[in-house]
């Protein structure tokens, strides 16, 4: 959704990288999901470069591209934030987490019994996707992603949810006009905050010395 392949090309190889480096820097288990997440939307964008190669269609990587943007960030987002928490914190996050895994579940049933399809509309890649109650839908989504960030006790994560909200935002006020796409430079900030919170991340128990 960024403008051309080379585009989405680019911008995957760059996010992915920055989660080769938040995984190595990992210092607790726990952490691996958000640690990895931007591993994940670098992924995305590659998958999408196929799309754009593709010229579209309902080939495997618009469905490849689909399952990731939909049911697996629905749970893996609010998930990772759940698991990261300090335990006196954990409990105002089992709300939103439970949403994502409703969510996800939903959105899984419906990819695999409904096509999707994607076409090219100038720059941007547009996606059709017959999803039941679409808006209940995006309010979980919502609910679960942006709202677990929300919640979460460290303020770097709280700073990625004040800003995926807004981008969100943007996003949808763009499509609305003129179809253009922002959700990589979502991606590439989301990258650099998360990479700043793996680096403040205390070590675990495990790690300590004696």
């Amino acid at each position: 959704m960024c403008w051309s392949a080379t585009a989405d090309l680019v911008a995957g190889v760059g996010i992915a990288g920055v989660g080769v480096a938040c995984v190595a820097r990992l210092r607790r288990v726990r952490d691996l999901p958000l640690a990895a997440l931007p591993l994940l939307l670098g992924a995305h964008q590659l998958v999408e470069a196929v799309v754009w190669r593709s010229g579209g269609g309902a080939g495997p990587a618009t469905a490849a591209w689909a399952v990731i943007a939909l049911p697996l960030l629905a749970w893996w987002v609010p998930l990772g934030v759940l698991l990261a928490a300090p335990a006196r914190h954990q409990r105002r996050l089992l709300a939103p987490a439970a949403v994502g895994l409703v969510t996800a579940a939903v959105l899984t049933c419906s990819l695999t019994t409904r096509p999707v399809s994607a076409e090219v509309r100038g720059h941007t890649m547009g996606y059709a996707l017959d999803l039941p109650s679409a808006p209940l839908l995006v309010a979980g989504y919502l609910l679960a992603t942006v709202g677990s960030l929300l919640l979460a006790a460290d303020p770097l994560l709280r700073l990625l949810g004040v800003l995926t909200a807004a981008g969100a935002v943007v996003c949808a006020l763009l499509w609305r006009l003129e179809f253009v796409s922002t959700w990589c430079a979502v991606a590439a900030v989301a990258s650099v905050v998360l990479s700043a919170w793996v680096r403040r991340r205390p070590e675990g128990l495990e790690a300590r010395p004696a």
